[in-house]
């Protein structure tokens, strides 16, 4: 990240510089939640499976920061700026112009860079050639929902749900926001490339993990981050999952079951207890924000806390104290560009 703190300094174009440093500092729970995919990888692989995620997710954070701002064509320019995500995961694939429709392209290489990152690291990993397919679909999902998310506010329930019901597994039971939501977490690509750093890894368990993270972990991340991020979501007039549900009751109720599914998929995997220990963690980064104790957030924060039982205890516990200290050295906080992850 000190690598990526200063390439981002050395942005000439001011407003991308501090688009890109803004989206560092704010989203930097998000690149430690990626490299705790070292867990999973032997020892030899770790530091490549860290630079490849972290590069990734620094890319989706900054092109997602982009596609919120200002433009002529936004639901073009989200979808331009986000194939830097396939090409990032396709390491034979070219550089598309990603600022086509963005209004200055004077990043100085940024986005090819950490694109460029995530792909030498991946071309050394034993078995990427066995992910390649699924970790490009996921990828696409995402490009897919950022995309349709950024269609006109009367347009966008409409293709959405469309498309949500498309990439619903059937007989999941599951909404088309809830399966959208699946489709627009990361979590699934790192979940496959940390797999990709094992030798000899087998179509049967690379297709075991994808199911797993896609789409019950997935949907649970993106639908927690929707949950704290309703407030603000509702000030400045952004879509937001959670306003699809019915009630506070039904968010809570959905929100438990997709979460006793997500622990139950993490759990039944090879190395089932570090995949749910991840799990937990990513719940309780969210569950530990000060937004869950808004009245209309309260009702699923709590359910979920109950559904993930004694495997979120001690990351509660580290999270909360975290906050904490982070608000103690933040001092009085200062006004802040929209970001959105």
């Amino acid at each position: 990240m000190r690598h990526w703190h200063e390439r981002a300094r050395q942005i000439p174009d001011p407003v991308l510089r501090q688009l890109a440093l803004l989206t560092q500092r704010v989203e930097r729970g998000n690149y430690e939640g990626a490299a705790a995919y070292a867990v999973l990888v032997p020892r030899a692989y770790r530091a490549r499976v860290v630079r490849a995620v972290v590069a990734f997710q620094t890319t989706y954070d900054y092109v997602d920061t982009l596609s919120e701002q200002p433009s002529a064509d936004p639901v073009a320019n989200g979808r331009q700026l986000h194939l830097a995500l396939l090409t990032a995961l396709d390491p034979d694939s070219e550089h598309a112009d990603y600022y086509e429709h963005s209004p200055s392209g004077q990043d100085n290489g940024y986005i090819r860079q950490l694109v460029q990152a995530c792909r030498d690291a991946l071309r050394t990993l034993p078995s990427y050639t066995t992910v390649a397919q699924p970790v490009l679909r996921a990828a696409g999902t995402i490009v897919a929902y950022q995309s349709l998310n950024h269609e006109e506010a009367s347009d966008r329930p409409r293709a959405l749900a469309q498309w949500g019901a498309t990439v619903a597994p059937a007989e999941s039971g599951l909404h088309w926001w809830e399966a959208a939501a699946g489709g627009a977490s990361s979590m699934t690509v790192f979940a496959l490339i940390a797999a990709a750093a094992k030798p000899g890894l087998s179509v049967a368990e690379t297709t075991a993990t994808n199911e797993a993270y896609f789409p019950w972990i997935s949907a649970l991340h993106v639908l927690l981050d929707s949950l704290i991020d309703r407030a603000k979501d509702l000030e400045h007039g952004h879509h937001n999952l959670i306003d699809h549900y019915s009630s506070p009751a039904e968010a809570a109720h959905r929100l438990s079951w997709i979460a006793a599914r997500a622990v139950h998929g993490a759990e039944a995997l090879p190395d089932g207890a570090h995949h749910a220990l991840i799990v937990a963690a990513m719940t309780s980064f969210y569950l530990s924000a000060p937004a869950t104790a808004a009245p209309g957030a309260r009702p699923a924060a709590q359910r979920v806390l109950e559904t993930m039982g004694g495997l979120a205890t001690p990351t509660m516990a580290a999270l909360r104290a975290q906050r904490a200290a982070s608000r103690l050295l933040a001092g009085p906080r200062r006004p802040a560009i929209r970001v959105h992850t």
